[in-house]
C-alpha cells in the first residue's frame, strides 16, 4: 500500500470498563468495538495512555505471530491494561521474545506435548474418579466447583509440574492471590515471591534429574545451564498458575451446559461428538475480563490501511477473533458440528498456551465423567442466582450449586 494511501485520521480512543460479566455473557463494549472496525484505540482502567486493539482474526494472528510486534519492549513501560499492578519479573516468559522465548519454552516442551500429556492421562482419570465418587457419596446438593472443577485441575497440574500431594493447597491459595486484584498489590507481590521461593527450592533439588516432571525437566536444564534457575523459576510460577484456569473454563463450560439442556442431551445421545463439541465451547466461552498482555511495535507497521507507528501498545482479543463471521459463520450461536474449527482460545504464535493440550484434556474427562456419572445433574439454583467472579482478570463461576 502506498504511503499516500495510509490513513493518517486516528480511532476515537474508547475507554473500556473491567465490568463484572455473569455468565458467559460475551463483553458488549468489546462487541461494539468489534463493530466499529477492525482496529480500535483503547483505554482500560488502569497504566497510562492508550493503545490499538486487534479484533480480527487474520489480523489477530498476524500480530502475535509478528516478530515486529515485542512483548520484551514492554517491560518498564506503563502500557493501559486491566491489571492495578502489573510489575513482571525480567526474564518471565510472557515477556520474552525469540530467542530467548524459545529456548525456555524448549526446556520444558516434552511435559506439553501429546505423549507428555498422554503420560497424566490415566493418572488424571483415577483423580476425577475419586472426586466424583465423593461427590455422590456426599449426595446432593453441592458445589460443583468446590468439589470437582476446583481440586481437579489443581490436582492435574500439580502432577504435571511434580508438586507432591501434600502442597496443592498452598498452591491453590497462591495462585488465587496472584490471580485476583481485589486483596491490592502487597498480596499479590506476596504470594508470587512465596510461590517463587518454593519452585526455587523444588528446581534445585533437581538438577539431575530424568524425570518427566516440568520440575525435573527445569532442574535437568537448569543443571545444563541452558536455562537461569531464576528463567525456570519464572515459567514454573507461569504454568502452575495457568493449569488452574480450567477450573473457570469448565466452570463456565457446565454452566452453559446446565442451561442448555439442548446441548446435554446431543452430548448424551452422540459421544462421538465430544471432541468437537469441546473445541466448539472452548471458541465459545468468553475466558478472560478485556484483554491480556500488550505488545510494543518495534517499527511502523500497516494493518488494513492503518499505520501503527514504532512505540505504539498493541492489544489483540483472542475472544473478538473467535467471533470474526468471516471465520465462523453464525458466530453466536454453538455449533457442536462445527468443521473446520481453527479457534485461537489458547492463542497464537510463539505465546500460544504451551498448556492448551492438557486443558482440552481435563475438559473431555469432565464431560465424559459427569455426564455418564452423574446422569440427573442440574443446577441447584435459577441460573441467575449462580454466583460469578468479581475484580477477577479471568473469568468463571465462584460457585455452581448442582443438585442431581
Amino acid at each position: 500500500m502506498s504511503e499516500e494511501t495510509l490513513t493518517e485520521t486516528l480511532p476515537p480512543v474508547r475507554h473500556w470498563p473491567a465490568v463484572d460479566l455473569a455468565g458467559p455473557e460475551f463483553d458488549p463494549v468489546l462487541n461494539e468495538l468489534m463493530r466499529e472496525g477492525p482496529l480500535a484505540r483503547i483505554q482500560l482502567a488502569n497504566g497510562e495512555g492508550w493503545a490499538w486493539l486487534v479484533t480480527r482474526y487474520d489480523d489477530v494472528r498476524r500480530v502475535s505471530n509478528d516478530p515486529r510486534f515485542s512483548r520484551e519492549a514492554v517491560m518498564g513501560k506503563q502500557v493501559t491494561r486491566l491489571a492495578p499492578h502489573f510489575i513482571p519479573d525480567r526474564g518471565a516468559v510472557g515477556f520474552l521474545d525469540p530467542p530467548d522465548h524459545t529456548r525456555l519454552r524448549r526446556s520444558v516442551a516434552a511435559a506439553f506435548t501429546s505423549k507428555g500429556v498422554e503420560r497424566v492421562r490415566d493418572k488424571a482419570r483415577v483423580m476425577l474418579d475419586e472426586l466424583v465418587e465423593e461427590l455422590l457419596q456426599n449426595g446432593p446438593p453441592a458445589d460443583l466447583t468446590a468439589t470437582i472443577l476446583s481440586p481437579f485441575p489443581i490436582a492435574v497440574i500439580c502432577e504435571l509440574m511434580g508438586v507432591p500431594a501434600a502442597d496443592r493447597h498452598g498452591m491453590h491459595t497462591w495462585t488465587q492471590l496472584i490471580l485476583s486484584s481485589s486483596h491490592g498489590k502487597d498480596v499479590s507481590e506476596k504470594a508470587k515471591h512465596e510461590m517463587s521461593a518454593y519452585f526455587s527450592d523444588l528446581i534445585g533439588l533437581r538438577e539431575g534429574s530424568t524425570a518427566e516432571d516440568v520440575a525435573s525437566l527445569l532442574g535437568a536444564a537448569v543443571g545444563r545451564a541452558e536455562v537461569t534457575l531464576e528463567e525456570a523459576v519464572g515459567l514454573a510460577v507461569l504454568l502452575q498458575i495457568g493449569g488452574e484456569a480450567v477450573t473457570n473454563n469448565s466452570g463456565q463450560m457446565f454452566y452453559l451446559l446446565l442451561t442448555r439442556p439442548d446441548l446435554v442431551e446431543r452430548l448424551r445421545s452422540d459421544p462421538g461428538i465430544r471432541p468437537k463439541a469441546i473445541d466448539e465451547l472452548l471458541r465459545y466461552i468468553p475466558h478472560r475480563n478485556a484483554v491480556g498482555l500488550s505488545r510494543i511495535a518495534l517499527e511502523d507497521v500497516e494493518i488494513r490501511g492503518v499505520r501503527i507507528r514504532a512505540g505504539d501498545p498493541v492489544y489483540v482479543s483472542y475472544l473478538a477473533a473467535n467471533r470474526d463471521p468471516d471465520v465462523f459463520p453464525d458466530p453466536e450461536s454453538i455449533d457442536f458440528s462445527r468443521s473446520p474449527n481453527p479457534h485461537v482460545a489458547f492463542g497464537f504464535g510463539p505465546h500460544y498456551c504451551p498448556g492448551g493440550m492438557l486443558a482440552r484434556l481435563e475438559c473431555e474427562l469432565l464431560v465424559e465423567t459427569l455426564l455418564n456419572r452423574v446422569p440427573g445433574l442440574k443446577l441447584a439454583v435459577p441460573p441467575e442466582q449462580v454466583p460469578f467472579r468479581k475484580g477477577a482478570l479471568i473469568r468463571g463461576p465462584e460457585a455452581l450449586p448442582v443438585t442431581w
